[in-house]
């Protein structure tokens, strides 16, 4: 390695980068805010301080287009669009009947169970992208907490740190292992495959995952989390179901007050022509034109309407399946000074007037008896409606009714489940067998997505994530920052002079570690990308072969589980599990010393230092 001198501009890019990991850490400040401020500091600096690239035999310079080339790089392209490839399986609950299969199995055998479930949710994060794994299973692993009478908190962060170490194993795990693929070909290194470190990576997922079930439980305090009452979960909202021709209703009958499509639903009356039957139903058989009355909460009448889009009327437009088009389910309350106070639905006529259909009616004061359309509103009766997006959206404006922002939900487009499937079995198996860069076939299936109807452009918009983007164009920045002044080799002489006599083992051992802490700090991208260079010019001056050093760094930045901004899917369970930062702390750190120590003994026999 070439013995650098500092120069300013490497102690200014030093000082640049601290500062950045304070405001990182502190979060004073919006990630994108820094991230931002970091990019106009070092443009500014290398403008007015222009600085040549040791090594270009053209004489480039370190411009603007050079720092800011992360905006374009394969790597971002390959994250940002497997966030919309995920969300298209989310948006079609193409999972949804693999999740009530686990959530069936907690009823027989709760640890086994729950073994089976992280062991799962590890194995899928290391084919999807960790953050959508987790986006999924947020309420799943809620409603098994309240099935073994648990506060969410002792599952909700095992959850996330199953996801984290399950993207430890292929290259599209994780974020940041196509990070640090990405910076080691732009150092001339060879590009790493999609199985390469696989071995070495399942073996630290299965002593993790033993620590994750095993003690992590126990180790996080008992907090019960107030956001299902404060969602509402529990509400009972009377809503009226028609028995259409062809309806998977007809000819069923009731059984114990509940029919066997409507699971959940307690059946309140079936109105045939002027004939009411109340309960007992059992001698009543569905036929069409019977009209069902239903009591049941807003999470039983979304999981009917995705599992059965026919079983309302909207009125409104309908995809090529017959379903509802860009439908949203949310609630609205009747203002005080609504027109709609003392009138029943038949004539208020709300679809003529929103666009959108009464799904059903709550009122806290009693449970009412009766077709649905009978019943008279009155101030503070809260409305469930379905609708087009923009008719739901429309309701901000009404006298009549108030909107519940928070309540407003995109009902899944199971009928389009089969294609996300496709789509996402598509990407994986192109981009594991190499006949694609996983750049291409994650933007090919973004694109998928769309063009099949999983995703609308503006959903898929959506799923982006906005702080990822600038995070990783923030961290490359100050990757070729560091590599353009000499700072990465500088800080890997100075790790070997502080190691001298050591084995490459020890010093792979240390640059673990360092890595490890860095990533709780900063995150896992930005540490990845500036890691990269030092790893490997680290590598080459002890004169070994540097996978090993960047295999370190992609598992070393993976282990972020000792703070919350650590990594997004640790923020996504910090709500839902009522956590603090110290909880984080806790239950994180022990599991960082854990994966340490495990390749620091595995990494001398795998690699053969």
């Amino acid at each position: 390695m070439m013995i650098l001198e500092p120069s300013w501009q490497m102690w200014a890019t030093f000082a640049l980068i601290a500062c950045a990991i304070i405001l990182y850490a502190s979060e004073r400040l919006p990630l994108e805010q820094t991230s931002l401020a970091l990019l106009a500091a070092l443009l500014l600096l290398f403008h007015f301080a222009p600085l040549q690239i040791p090594g270009d035999d053209a004489g480039g310079m370190l411009d603007a287009r050079r720092l800011l080339a992360g905006f374009a790089d394969p790597a971002l392209i390959a994250v940002l669009a497997l966030m919309v490839v995920g969300q298209g399986l989310i948006r079609t609950g193409a999972l949804d009947e693999a999740i009530r299969m686990m959530t069936r199995l907690f009823q027989r055998s709760p640890a086994l169970s729950l073994t089976v479930t992280l062991t799962a949710i590890a194995t899928l994060s290391a084919f999807i992208n960790n953050t959508p794994i987790v986006v999924i299973f947020i309420p799943v692993m809620a409603t098994i907490a309240e099935r073994l009478n648990r506060g969410p908190s002792r599952l909700m962060m095992p959850l996330s740190f199953a996801a984290i170490l399950g993207g430890m194993v292929t290259l599209i795990g994780s974020s940041t292992n196509l990070l640090v693929a990405g910076a080691a070909v732009g150092m001339g290194q060879p590009a790493i495959g999609f199985f390469d470190f696989a071995v070495p990576g399942s073996l630290l997922a299965v002593i993790g995952l033993v620590y994750v079930i095993g003690i992590l439980p126990r180790l996080l305090p008992v907090r019960e989390s107030m956001a299902s009452q404060i969602a509402g979960e529990g509400k009972q909202f009377i809503a009226q179901i028609e028995v259409r021709p062809g309806s998977p209703l007809v000819g069923q009958s009731a059984v114990a007050g509940m029919i066997p499509h409507l699971k959940g639903m307690t059946v309140r009356l079936i109105q045939r022509g002027e004939e009411s039957h109340l309960p007992p139903f059992e001698d009543v058989l569905l036929r069409p034109g019977d009209t069902v009355v239903v009591a049941a909460t807003r999470a039983l009448l979304t999981e009917a309407l995705a599992r059965t889009p026919d079983l309302v009327e909207t009125g409104g437009e309908e995809d090529d399946d017959g379903a509802p088009a860009d439908s949203m389910l949310a609630e609205v309350m009747v203002t005080p000074a609504s027109r709609v106070i003392g009138r029943n639905l038949r004539l208020v006529g709300f679809h003529y007037h929103t666009g959108c259909v009464i799904l059903g009616v709550q009122r806290r004061s009693r449970m009412m008896r009766g077709r649905m359309e009978d019943i008279r509103l009155e101030a503070g009766d809260v409305l469930l409606v379905l609708g087009p997006r923009d008719r739901v959206t429309e309701l901000r404006f009404s006298r009549e009714v108030l909107l519940i922002e928070w309540s407003v939900l995109e009902l899944p487009s199971r009928h389009h489940a089969k294609r996300a499937l496709a789509v996402f079995a598509a990407v994986v198996a192109v981009a594991a067998t190499g006949v694609l860069p996983i750049a291409i076939a994650a933007l090919a299936g973004a694109l998928g997505m769309i063009t099949l109807g999983c995703l609308n452009v503006r959903q898929a918009a959506r799923a982006v994530d906005r702080q990822v983007a600038f995070l990783v164009a923030a961290a490359l920045a100050m990757g070729s920052a560091l590599q353009a002044t000499g700072g990465a080799a500088y800080l890997a002489q100075h790790m070997i002079g502080a190691m001298a006599g050591m084995g490459p083992a020890l010093v792979l051992s240390a640059l673990f570690a360092l890595v490890a802490v860095m990533t709780n700090l900063l995150s896992n991208s930005a540490t990845a990308v500036l890691f990269t260079p030092i790893a490997i010019n680290t590598a080459l001056a002890l004169g070994v072969e540097p996978t090993a050093f960047v295999h370190a760094v992609i598992f070393a930045a993976n282990c972020s589980f000792a703070t919350p901004m650590g990594y997004q899917t640790n923020l996504l369970v910090m709500g839902p599990g009522h956590y603090k930062f110290a909880d984080y702390l806790r239950g994180g750190t022990p599991l960082i010393v854990l994966i340490w120590l495990a390749f620091s003994a595995l990494a001398p026999w795998y690699y053969g230092l």
